[in-house]
């Protein structure tokens, strides 16, 4: 079986027909006002409404507050609710009752200790996105879309189990060795498509997404 694709970060209509015309599953809405990829709400509406029914619309948010999710809810209203911070499986499943739709849940790795941490979201998190770890030397690092790969083999422990999403450092050279090194059911990409911090490169998401497509999970 192939994987799925989400192209995250997108800001601009130009970058999101990209992703939607080489065959995007997913594109990933930022609202996390440090990262270059962040979005204002105005346009992630615009962006949400141009790409439904064509691709899923994903909202990343970074620990937010019940007003928070319901604003982006009511301006947005995504497809599907990212959590990138340090959200407990009991907030997981807070925010999943107040958005009335799915959650996906970033877990950082740099190990199978850390990689083990997605079994306390089971029955919060319809979905696990096992992400890198920024290093601690990385300065101004970002929840997620810093570049960074992390070493596969620390999802050994998890591969062949529930469905999940792999990021960190993939890019188009690398995403077919990641999907048959883990098993990924959907592969996830930010800054490996970009020309500059937070400028989606329409080619660059081509490739990634013809790469991606024909890699095997079963590899």
């Amino acid at each position: 079986m192939n994987a799925k694709v989400k192209i995250c970060g997108i800001r601009t209509s130009e970058a999101l027909e990209a992703a939607l015309d080489a065959g995007a599953d997913y594109f990933g809405l930022v609202f996390y006002a440090p990262s270059p990829r962040n979005v204002d709400l105005e346009t992630a509406h615009s962006l949400a409404v141009t790409g439904r029914g064509r691709a899923s619309s994903v909202a990343l948010l970074v620990n937010p507050d019940d007003e928070a999710v319901r604003r982006v809810m009511d301006e947005v209203d995504p497809d599907i609710i990212q959590l990138h911070g340090n959200e407990s499986p009991e907030r997981v499943a807070q925010i999943k009752q107040i958005a009335q739709k799915p959650v996906m849940k970033a877990i950082t790795v740099a190990s199978a200790d850390d990689a083990a941490v997605a079994s306390a979201y089971g029955g919060a998190a319809d979905i696990i996105l096992y992400d890198a770890k920024a290093p601690d030397d990385l300065a101004d690092a970002l929840p997620g879309g810093n570049g960074v790969a992390f070493d596969w083999q620390a999802l050994q422990g998890v591969k062949g189990g529930n469905s999940f999403m792999l990021s960190g450092g993939l890019n188009p050279g690398n995403v077919a060795s990641a999907i048959a090194a883990t098993g990924a059911a959907i592969v996830d990409v930010s800054s490996g498509v970009e020309s500059a911090p937070g400028k989606k490169d329409p080619d660059l998401i081509r490739q990634f997404i013809a790469a991606a497509k024909p890699a095997s999970r079963n590899s």
